[in-house]
């Protein structure tokens, strides 16, 4: 029986396990050009990798966050069809390379990241600026606020984790508009964990701040990587609140046309990415959850994570590959 024969409604699990060769393609040849100071190579080989795997994959998946929009990006743009066509209808939210900078640079936490949800679950988003507030799974609902003072939501967090504030870590990007931000979060006592990019790994690292040290993020970033953001903590229970920034009449109209009436609408997670969700990432360089690729003489190593909503299940996979002709 294949895998389009098998699913027969939502997103089976066998699909968990396919959507990982996905990422692992990626993440490999990304990897190969670690450190060499191009970050548009590293960026295109991943996503000729990523485009090869997904149109094996038994879906009518159409890209809603990818790479740009169509007269941006010759491959995995907003609106391509990918697949085979004999399974399911899905969308799919990706980023061959999250951290195209941090691969350049053979920096930490570069990843291969997609999400796949059912037809018309994951939010359309324009390739604007948001701003995010996320915390990770075992809080009450409701817990952050995207409008409170940064100095609320950490005191809030705090007494939630039955800890000082002083214990608890923020990430934030660094960039120069989040200045008075990092001084509001350093008045309070808290720590910060500055990253250059990759704002995706930097929310996913709230899942887990036994393993990352990260708490809680915060700060403005891409829109596309808050969806796929997103998608990673409707997986594990994670909380999430986002709010486009169209500061600019172009911007509205251009919201507007993809769906989006309300400019000043707070999004959560759960209205970013509804229904049943499947979410992997695969490290392209270590760092603080996954190990980044590993080339042997005879062989290559990945470590993945994949998740999935309907189960709340999170599986670790770290893989050795001999086989390296099927990269």
């Amino acid at each position: 029986m294949n895998i389009a024969q098998n699913i027969v409604a939502g997103l089976d699990r066998i699909l968990a396990m396919e959507v990982v060769r996905v990422t692992e393609r990626a993440a490999v040849a990304a990897a190969r050009l670690r450190g060499r100071g191009d970050e548009k190579a590293a960026d295109q080989v991943a996503v000729d990798a990523m485009r090869h795997e997904l149109n094996r994959l038994a879906i009518k998946g159409t890209v809603v966050i990818g790479e740009g929009e169509r007269d941006e990006a010759p491959m995995l743009y907003i609106g391509e069809e990918v697949g085979t066509g004999k399974g399911p209808a899905v969308d799919i939210a990706l980023d061959p390379l999250e951290g195209t900078t941090i691969c350049a640079k053979n920096l930490p936490n570069a990843l291969a990241v997609i999400a796949i949800a059912e037809k018309g679950s994951l939010l359309f988003a324009p390739d604007v600026y948001m701003d995010k507030i996320a915390i990770g799974p075992g809080y009450p609902d409701d817990l952050i606020d995207i409008d409170a003072s940064p100095a609320e939501n950490l005191a809030n967090l705090a007494k939630a984790k039955g800890v000082g504030v002083s214990d608890i870590t923020a990430c934030i990007l660094d960039r120069p508009r989040h200045a008075r931000l990092i001084d509001a979060v350093r008045a309070t006592g808290a720590a910060i964990r500055l990253i250059g990019d990759g704002d995706v790994a930097g929310v996913i690292h709230t899942t887990d701040p036994d393993e990352t040290g990260i708490d809680i993020y915060l700060g403005t970033g891409g829109a596309p990587e808050g969806v796929l953001a997103a998608a990673a903590l409707r997986c594990t229970g994670g909380q999430m609140q986002g709010r486009l920034i169209l500061d600019t009449p172009e911007k509205v109209a251009r919201a507007q046309k993809m769906g989006i009436s309300d400019p000043k609408r707070v999004y959560r997670a759960q209205d970013m990415a509804r229904g049943d969700v499947l979410f992997a990432a695969t490290g392209v360089t270590d760092g603080n959850l996954l190990d980044g690729v590993k080339f042997g003489r005879t062989f290559i190593t990945t470590h993945t994570i994949v998740l999935r909503s309907s189960s709340r299940t999170v599986r670790e996979i770290k893989a050795r590959h001999q086989d390296l002709d099927k990269f």
